[in-house]
């Protein structure tokens, strides 16, 4: 699902991400099964980074990554193979070294998936690391 639309709204930290459903992310029902919603949360954080210019590929050259301390996931509906699904991604703090978003699946309009995550940066060690200043600037606006 590489290359599929995105969209980074006007409001500073608020990016969509469009993914369809493959029939590998489903179960014996032809429903996404639940871990892969976490796989579109982590798309969706990935593209976001990079239509804010940031090259996460690049954060990791350097040493730093971003690791999930905390996800809470509340399931809605069920999203089935093939689906077109819309992600959206909102930062809702970004302080020192953590980043907290908030995430919303729906299906034409219809809210799937809420779900809230923490992130936190770390160097290679696993020792915590400060965001990046930029990071940090872009996305408290």
């Amino acid at each position: 699902m590489n290359g599929q639309p995105h969209e980074a709204a006007a409001e500073p930290g608020l990016f969509r991400l469009t993914v369809r459903v493959g029939y590998h992310e489903t179960d014996g029902q032809r429903r996404v099964h639940h871990a892969n919603y976490l796989n579109y949360f982590e798309r969706s954080r990935v593209e976001m980074l990079r239509a804010a210019g940031f090259d996460y590929r690049r954060f990791e050259d350097h040493g730093l990554m971003l690791v999930v301390t905390e996800m809470n996931v509340r399931y809605k509906g069920a999203a089935q193979f093939d689906d077109l699904l819309r992600v959206t991604t909102r930062v809702k703090e970004v302080r020192g070294v953590r980043i907290r978003h908030h995430y919303e699946i729906d299906r034409d309009g219809e809210l799937l998936v809420a779900a809230d995550s923490t992130v936190a940066c770390v160097d290679r060690t696993g020792r915590v690391r400060r965001l990046p200043a930029d990071w940090v600037e872009r996305f408290r606006r």
